[in-house]
């Protein structure tokens, strides 16, 4: 089964990368938990954009996880905003599908 691990020190480039690789789908990374506003800067780290009071931590992702699920553990863990796109990112994920379904 797909998955990999994340933490503060993964840089968004990375997370993105290895997100598609696994999964299929594209990751668009936002600088606050709302997503709106501004992408979040592929050389930056979870950590350096991480919102204040947000844990940090680490975090297996895998394939089977709903995708509804994996925007608010990263929200939760990191006060970051994240949405799973399909594998040419021209439209969001449905939040019911799983990762690995949302690359299809």
């Amino acid at each position: 089964m797909a998955e990999f691990t994340l933490n503060g020190r993964t840089k968004i480039k990375t997370l993105k990368a290895d997100f598609k690789k696994n999964f299929g789908a594209c990751l668009r990374v936002y600088k606050n938990v709302s997503c709106k506003g501004a992408f979040a800067d592929d050389d930056a780290t979870l950590a350096s954009i991480r919102a204040e009071g947000a844990k940090g931590g680490e975090l297996v992702v895998k394939g089977n996880m709903q995708v509804g699920n994996f925007e608010k553990k990263i929200a939760e863990l990191y006060g970051i905003g994240v949405q799973v796109a399909n594998s040419d990112d021209s439209k969001l994920a449905d939040n019911s599908v799983t990762l690995v379904a949302a690359g299809k």
